[in-house]
């Protein structure tokens, strides 16, 4: 996670407040769906989204998720999980949608093992999304010039791409920010190498539905 101070920059820069509809896809620790759920409040909703095509992995993320959303003061908290395309099926109409870390993943073999893509998944997020409301994507940044041939072996996706596909989608670019950039990152290496793991350049979007 970040420091206090990014985290709520990227709290405001996503646009989650009191009362909001939340859906946290891919949550791993669950960081993020506690902080939501703190802001959104009682009259907020906060769903944690373990895509069906990880449920299988050995910490039990569907678990974990229940088991946050058993904790004292997370009434507002639901975990549910399906297929990712099938997302809209298990949450409600949303204010926004928050992808951290992961839009990348929707490019490896892994996540399309069930048939999804990034444009499909893309136009579940629109369907789900009220109008109005707020795709937010951080991921981390690959080399200008290589789309998403980083994003199995290095788990790095070209933010140009990433905008062409959302837009694709029938989204538009509504604000993007430099607060996670890296100027010294090579961009060659693995996220996870010991020389830039937690420090990678990292690229924030927020999106709109029209």
């Amino acid at each position: 996670m970040y420091n206090q101070t990014k985290q709520s920059e990227l709290i405001r820069f996503a646009r989650v407040e009191a009362g909001s509809t939340v859906i946290d896809v891919y949550p791993g620790d669950g960081d993020w769906t506690r902080l939501f759920s703190d802001i959104v409040g009682p009259e907020g909703r906060v769903y944690s989204f373990v895509p069906a095509e990880v449920a299988h992995f050995k910490n039990d993320p569907v678990g974990g998720m229940r088991t946050l959303a058993k904790e004292p003061g997370r009434e507002n908290v639901e975990a549910v999980s399906a297929d990712l395309v099938a997302m809209p099926e298990v949450t409600q109409p949303a204010d926004v949608l928050w992808l951290h870390l992961f839009y990348h993943d929707l490019h490896t073999a892994l996540m399309q093992a069930k048939g999804a893509t990034a444009a499909e998944f893309n136009r579940a997020v629109y369907e789900r999304l009220k109008s109005g409301g707020s795709y937010v994507i951080v991921d981390h940044a690959a080399a200008v010039g290589t789309g998403t041939s980083d994003a199995q072996s290095l788990h790095r996706i070209e933010p140009a791409t990433v905008r062409e596909e959302v837009e694709a989608a029938g989204f538009v670019l509504d604000a993007e920010s430099t607060m996670l950039a890296n100027k010294d990152d090579p961009h060659s290496i693995k996220v996870f190498d010991p020389s830039i793991k937690g420090e990678t350049d990292r690229f924030v979007y927020r999106f709109v539905k029209p």
